[in-house]
């Protein structure tokens, strides 16, 4: 197959310009061009790659305590029947289960430890429809029995407290009980029947699970304040949330896990988002070094250009040979960069502890990191724009030195020939 008179020139340059000193010159300056857009394509995936790791990481472990959704009575009360609100919710096909909760802030501790925590009560029978950490901890949860008063908190709480398994735990309720002496503050104990860790700060700081019965009568509520619903894909919550409310109507409030992370949430998207547009800037900087190899070879070839001219090769055909030469280096260095940041990005786990063995040092030490291990997630939705803005910015930097070649003047580039 011919390819078009521009093509052939443009990748014969592409590839010429090794013999002679200043050619030489001129070729490996357009080689540090394409290592420039290489290393910062592979580094711009490599980073967002990292960065979707420590996401999910740090989202699947909050996600294996807390629940997708939650559907709360409006006036902050216990729902009317919440039976009937988990069927209605589950006629959302999205719903994949649904659990009863009472949730309250309250003072946990022990002796003269008293510490700020989530208390939450929980059906375990129906809790293992909702969240992994029931699940994987279900015969802990078992002995979260009506009447028993039995309790468990995350494994950080518990040190905090100086609790340990069998130990008397007191749960200081909000809001007093009036005696004639005064406000006396409402007091249980507990026995701490367990410890979970959830590996997520906090949650395993601030969280104690009892029974929803036993957190009825402890808060003073009728019943269940809330519903649990999980879905069957974590993604939709904030869609199914906001559907969930107009179905279910405004006599309750519906929350989901995006909403009550809000911060966190937040956060990393915007430092993702900053990390994205810190990074596109150095493949910019190493796509417009494009525009001075191209100058300095347009520079060098006046003497062809001239020939070319003469030969009745229009400025549009000159402007084409050398955008296909720029383009083409533009090219062959993101596809590079694509392929060196995918290859470590999907060997991110086995590369990291593999330097870190060689130098004797850890990244991210347990001890300090909940995380010890480097995870990353590569994401076509993260490396398709790296890949389009990378060669959008090759093509942009071509446009001026191939105007620049397409305005040389035969007569005058063959004057001096």
């Amino acid at each position: 197959m011919n390819l078009p008179f521009e093509w052939q020139v443009g990748w014969r340059y592409t590839r010429a310009g090794r013999s002679g000193r200043r050619n030489g010159f001129i070729s490996f300056i357009s080689g540090v061009s394409m290592l420039g857009i290489a290393l910062g394509v592979a580094a711009l995936i490599i980073v967002l790659s990292v960065m979707n790791g420590f996401q999910k990481e740090v989202r699947d472990r909050m996600l294996s305590v807390i629940a997708h959704v939650e559907v709360r009575d409006a006036s902050g009360g216990a729902l009317p029947d919440w039976r009937a609100t988990a069927a209605a919710a589950q006629k959302d096909k999205r719903v994949v289960g649904a659990a009863p909760f009472v949730v309250a802030q309250a003072l946990v501790g022990r002796g003269d430890e008293l510490r700020g925590a989530i208390v939450r009560g929980i059906d375990p029978a129906e809790e293992v429809k909702v969240t992994d950490l029931a699940r994987t901890q279900g015969p802990l949860l078992a002995q979260l029995k009506p009447g028993e008063w039995n309790i468990v908190l995350g494994i950080e709480l518990a040190r905090l407290v100086g609790a340990r398994v069998g130990d008397k735990v007191t749960i200081v309720a909000p809001g007093g009980q009036v005696t004639p002496a005064g406000v006396v503050p409402r007091l249980k104990q507990f026995t701490l029947v367990g410890v979970f860790e959830a590996g997520h700060y906090e949650y395993d700081s601030g969280l104690a699970l009892i029974h929803v019965d036993d957190a009825a009568r402890l808060f003073r509520v009728e019943g269940p304040t809330g519903v649990q619903l999980r879905l069957a894909d974590v993604h939709s919550a904030r869609a199914a949330g906001q559907e969930l409310q107009m179905s279910l109507g405004p006599d309750v409030f519906v929350r989901d896990w995006t909403r009550t992370n809000a911060n966190w949430f937040d956060a990393v998207q915007i430092e993702k988002r900053l990390m994205f547009i810190i990074l596109t800037l150095i493949v910019a900087v190493a796509a417009f070094n494009l525009v001075s190899t191209l100058v300095m070879t347009v520079t060098d070839k006046r003497a062809d250009i001239a020939i070319l001219r003469t030969l009745g090769a229009s400025p549009r055909s000159i402007m084409g040979i050398f955008m296909v030469q720029g383009a083409a280096a533009g090219v062959m260095g993101t596809m590079a960069g694509c392929l060196l940041g995918l290859s470590i990005a999907f060997n991110v786990d086995v590369i990291v502890p593999a330097i870190e063995r060689a130098l004797g040092v850890a990244f991210l030490p347990g001890s300090i990191y909940v995380i010890s291990r480097m995870p990353s997630q590569p994401l076509a939705s993260d490396i398709v724009p790296v890949v389009v803005i990378s060669l959008v910015l090759a093509f942009v930097a071509t446009i001026y030195p191939s105007w620049r070649a397409s305005r040389v003047n035969p007569a005058e580039a063959l004057r001096y020939e």
